[in-house]
């Protein structure tokens, strides 16, 4: 007789029935098949829970799970680690974007200047090709590879290890009530690094309209490229309200403030989408908590160095460089007296100055639309270029940053920046449109114009209105 193969309950054992003498296929069979079956989910269960006395003595799996997905620890620790993470990815990256500024900016691009000067090369050649086009890319290369070098290999560990489903489930119920997916949590964690990494993560969810409200909403995840604007403003105008020994627990806490407030952006545009027009219900799934297990090193590096890595900063490069020429032209490209940046800057001061930011910001997060990392850069330049200010920076249409924080402190206060600047130019940094990459990763996730620029100019909306109201709040109390 043929063998009966029947799966268990796990789905990975097998009951085989070799011969018809084992069993009468009789009246007993169904019998002893049932009997059969439960043999095997009590050996199955036995791997997960034994009778001790009247205790219970779970297995290791499940004694961490008591823990990480427990009601009152489960958040806690899940903050606690992607604080953890959060720090290496900045606090590691410092030292290799350094090395990388100093090789691609400091001696590099001065060498690219004396070699097109020997060679009689045109000033605004130069100009465009070293000044614009290279040192965009530089400072992409310099400010974005670090942190994400280190960001995807360890978000990727803690997803081999089994702990990021962990964290689905615990965020589950709140994105549920918000009409998403739970899964949504996994594109949320994965937007930390890159906002184009976490649309492709989406395609985890199943529904349609559930992996569409988690491909608009990521934005509202802090990417690396807008981590060092953060730190920055927070530590120039949070940190210096306070002394010096508080100020950077109070600039950190402040930058983890906004990234909690992204999170809770993500649930009401969820929320807000799933009532309107992307209205239904939360699908129902099954969330299977895989064992913990030692990752796979060398397969975690090739999938976060060049499998998301390599191939993310590559489209952001070949954004980057165009956005170069383009600043370096508005810089120096002249109608009268004036520049194309200063006249833009001028025209859109007063417009501006109604949300609580000013006209360089705008230009510069217009221009950055290639590269989050290029905007304190823009900034800067711009800053220097409206204020003609001297002795700061390389030159028209040169992106710069400075060594000194103070330094660069007095160089936006020259430019008219307050308090209320700073606290909105951090919102706003929150609160903008999508970098090209990922909005060239939405509408190949899509396949849909529309989404796509919801997803671009949804947040855009949602940032003005933010910070208009900051700006009328703090005029009513100053």
């Amino acid at each position: 007789m043929e063998d009966t193969v029947i799966k268990s309950i796990k789905g990975e054992e097998i009951i085989s029935v070799a011969n018809a003498a084992r069993w009468d296929l009789g009246t007993d069979f169904h019998d002893s098949i049932i009997e059969s079956i439960y043999e095997d989910a009590s050996r199955i269960a036995n791997k997960s829970v034994k009778q001790i006395g009247e205790k219970q003595a779970y297995s290791f799996d499940l004694k961490i799970d008591k823990i990480v997905t427990s009601r009152w620890l489960g958040f806690p620790l899940m903050f606690l680690v992607l604080a953890i993470v959060f720090w290496l990815t900045v606090a590691g990256a410092n030292y290799p974007s350094g090395l990388l500024s100093s090789l691609l900016i400091d001696k590099i691009h001065p060498l690219l200047k004396n070699l097109a000067a020997s060679i009689n090369m045109p000033w605004w050649l130069s100009g465009v090709l070293i000044d614009g086009a290279y040192l965009s890319m530089a400072w992409v290369i310099a400010v974005m590879l670090p942190p994400m070098a280190i960001f995807f290999p360890i978000f990727t560990l803690l997803e081999d290890l089994g702990y990021l489903p962990r964290v689905a489930f615990n965020m589950d119920s709140l994105f549920r009530k918000a009409g998403a997916h739970g899964k949504q949590a996994l594109t949320m964690s994965m937007g930390f690094g890159c906002n184009a990494a976490g649309v492709v993560a989406a395609r985890v969810i199943d529904s349609p309209r559930e992996r569409l409200i988690a491909i608009i909403t990521n934005n509202f995840s802090l990417c690396n490229g807008r981590w060092p604007t953060q730190i920055l403003i927070a530590t120039i105008f949070i940190g210096g309200l306070v002394s010096p020994g508080l100020a950077g627990i109070v600039s950190a806490g402040s930058v983890v403030g906004i990234a909690l407030l992204g999170i809770f952006f993500s649930l009401v545009v969820s929320w807000g989408l799933s009532r309107s027009v992307l209205k239904g219900e939360a699908s129902s799934f099954s969330l299977e908590l895989p064992p913990y297990r030692p990752p796979r090193i060398l397969q975690t590096l090739y999938t976060s160095l060049i499998d998301r890595t390599i191939i993310v900063l590559t489209r952001a490069v070949v954004f980057a460089v165009p956005a170069g020429v383009v600043i370096w032209l508005v810089a120096n490209i002249h109608i009268g007296d004036l520049s194309l940046a200063e006249h833009f800057i001028q025209w859109s001061n007063p417009f501006a100055l109604v949300f609580g930011l000013n006209g360089v910001i705008l230009l510069a997060y217009i221009i950055a639309i290639p590269a989050n990392e290029i905007v304190i850069p823009t900034v800067l330049m711009l800053t220097v270029l409206s204020t003609n200010l001297s002795g700061v920076g390389a030159g028209s249409g040169v992106m710069f940053e400075l060594d000194s924080v103070a330094d660069t402190a007095n160089v936006l206060h020259a430019g008219g920046w307050t308090l209320l600047t700073g606290i909105n130019l951090m919102l706003f940094s929150l609160l903008h449109n999508p970098c090209s990459t990922t909005i060239i990763t939405i509408y190949k996730e899509t396949k849909s114009a529309k989404w796509t620029l919801v997803s671009t100019f949804l947040p855009i909306a949602l940032g003005l209105i933010v910070t208009f109201f900051t700006t009328q709040i703090w005029f009513l109390f100053h």
